[in-house]
């Protein structure tokens, strides 16, 4: 094992799990573990009225977080800006070539 690792527990819908991280990762491994059951808390509020399997809840949840990380993914697509400021740059070059 990587001598920078250290193992921590999580416990995620009422299991826990050792895992093996960086210690500068430490603090947002246990944000995300929170995140998570605080996001099954709320699918398990929404669903009272009927039993649903904490599997649902944990599809739900990683739905969820797959479709915010996506949108993110989205929001931070710099290939646009990038080809405008190649095509900007190679104009530049053309111009002071004719100077």
């Amino acid at each position: 094992m990587d001598d920078n690792k250290f193992l921590i527990h999580l416990e995620i819908a009422d299991k826990s799990y050792g895992l093996w991280i960086r210690r500068e990762d430490e603090e947002l491994a246990r944000k995300a573990a929170k995140q998570i059951k605080e996001k099954i808390r709320q699918y398990g509020q929404n669903f009272s009225q009927s039993h649903v399997d904490v599997k649902d809840l944990l599809a739900m949840v990683a739905f969820q977080l797959s479709m915010n990380n996506l949108q993110l993914e989205d929001k931070n697509d710099t290939t646009p800006f990038t080809e405008k400021i190649i095509q900007l740059n190679e104009e530049l070059e053309s111009y002071l070539k004719d100077k």
